[in-house]
């Protein structure tokens, strides 16, 4: 369980007939509110920013402080039945917490609501972010999927960053309430992801120390250990503690440390792809609120939590998986998903650009980055690659449109252009509704050459090719309205900051 916290700047790009004066706020105040499958939570944090670019180049603002200065109690997400948010149950806590804290929607610059796991395919969600709008500017909405989900866990976590700073293969298991999600980092490229129905509150315990309820998952992991779980008996230690740690084995199942049973393929998440396991990743890490229970030794009453989460956090840590490959320290744990703060990182994306500009302004795109594999692949024509990693992506942000991000060649020769081009125009026939448009944009300098070999490739298609912008996974684009007689478009980056 997490939450989300977004934030915001804008800068003001006055333009006279000889210069360009930039004014910028240098600190501003964020809230997130995740909505969980187990929990919900909200928080509040304060961003400082300032330009580190030369006085006469682009603004480049990064960030110089981030300070939570409020963090909600953790809420049981309410329900109106086991499938349905209440959404005004949910609106209810977030204004309470604002009132607690000390802040009204008007002190707020802007927001975020993220709903994950089981909670982000309820039927309402749409009913529940309507019931939040009022409270915060604009908001960044993310319904991530279970794949989805586990990519940016990793990333709070501090294992991607791990793996970037370390020229390593990291992997981070984001065990929470209903589900575990894992994702596997080689030097920042996401490789693998899955997710299993594995968590702390798959098995419920009333306040009176009995059996609440058992999911699917969890009575089959039960049958698998040789126990009965049934509803109304006394929540048993020993035979519970049977159950979590054959969940524990079906995590090592999962990392390929045992042979994988009927029974892995039985709990894996529904809209989840295969995960594949690595051979030798450096770092293990454990994020979710399950990730906790795990560090600490299991003393006091083993059901405080009302579930079976400090047994499984016990089970794991006396298993197979934490014995075998080495652990890191999580930077957070129940706040992986979305920790922190975001920005609106502006930059512009310069002359070297091709646009249909009626599609001007784009809010709020999900960004698609695409692995060194895949776009390698794109380059020698492999649609069937991009446009299956088009749709996966359509459906794990439950939208069609989304941004390609591709570093690009930095010389490219005209084939390769022509090559590139044809693949996406083909990937984008193959994913894309038709006249959805096709967004993309490139690290490097060759926009304008992609988007001329692509444009008669569409057929109507709308088209905008941009450069010189860095985007990752999980990234929210704004573009603006084109400036300075069309040479450059405003390039918004909405960066769920991490860790």
């Amino acid at each position: 369980m997490t939450q989300g916290v977004i934030s915001a700047f804008f800068i003001f790009l006055i333009f006279s007939e000889r210069k360009a004066v930039m004014y910028c706020m240098a600190e501003i105040l964020s809230v997130g509110i995740d909505i969980g499958t187990s929990t919900t939570q909200v928080i509040f944090s304060r961003i400082a920013m300032e330009n580190t670019a030369a006085y006469f180049a682009v603004p480049h603002v990064s960030i110089v402080d981030k300070r939570i200065v409020y963090k909600s109690a953790v809420h049981i997400t309410p329900l109106l039945t086991p499938v349905l948010i209440d959404g005004e149950g949910v609106r209810d806590i977030v204004a309470a917490e604002f009132e607690k804290a000390g802040f009204t929607p008007a002190d707020t610059d802007t927001g975020a609501v993220i709903i994950t796991g089981e909670s982000a395919r309820k039927e309402n969600a749409a009913t529940v972010l309507e019931k939040l709008s009022g409270f915060a500017g604009e908001f960044v909405v993310s319904t991530a999927g279970p794949d989805l989900e586990s990519v940016i866990a990793g990333k709070g976590s501090g294992a991607w960053k791990y793996s970037v700073d370390h020229a390593c293969v990291t992997v981070n298991l984001d065990i929470g309430g209903g589900t575990t999600n894992i994702a596997v980092f080689s030097r920042g490229d996401v490789t693998a992801k899955g997710c299993y129905d594995i968590g702390g509150r798959l098995i419920r315990i009333s306040p009176e120390g009995r059996i609440q309820s058992v999911s699917p998952a969890a009575a089959a992991a039960a049958k698998a250990a040789g126990v009965s779980l049934i509803p109304g008996d006394r929540a048993d230690m020993q035979t519970l503690s049977a159950v979590t740690d054959k969940m524990a084995e079906l995590l090592a199942e999962a990392m390929g440390l045992l042979p994988p049973s009927p029974l892995l393929h039985q709990v894996k998440t529904p809209g989840s792809t295969d995960f594949i396991p690595p051979d030798k990743p450096a770092r293990i890490c454990f994020s979710g609120g399950v990730a906790d229970c795990i560090r600490e030794d299991l003393t006091g009453d083993p059901f405080r939590f009302g579930d079976v989460g400090p047994l499984l956090g016990r089970s794991i840590r006396e298993g197979l998986l934490y014995r075998t490959i080495p652990a890191m320290e999580a930077g957070e744990t129940i706040r992986a998903t979305v920790v922190g703060a975001g920005t609106y990182t502006t930059t512009l994306s310069g002359s070297t650009i091709a646009y249909d500009a009626a599609l001007f302004p784009l809010k709020n795109v999900p960004v698609l980055k695409l692995t060194a594999a895949e776009e390698e692949a794109a380059f020698r024509g492999g649609e069937k690659v991009l446009s299956d990693r088009m749709a996966w992506f359509a459906q794990q942000s439950g939208s069609a449109r989304m941004l390609l991000s591709l570093r690009g060649r930095r010389d490219p020769t005209y084939g390769e252009v022509k090559t590139l081009a044809a693949c996406l125009a083909r990937a984008a026939d193959l994913a894309l509704p038709p006249g959805e448009p096709l967004l993309i944009g490139l690290r490097e300098d060759m926009a304008k050459a992609l988007g001329a070999a692509i444009a008669p490739l569409l057929r109507g298609r709308p088209l905008v090719s941009i450069d010189s912008v860095q985007m990752e996974d999980g990234d929210y684009v704004d573009l603006g309205r084109p400036l300075m007689n069309g040479l450059v478009i405003p390039v918004v980056v909405k960066t769920l900051l991490f860790g």
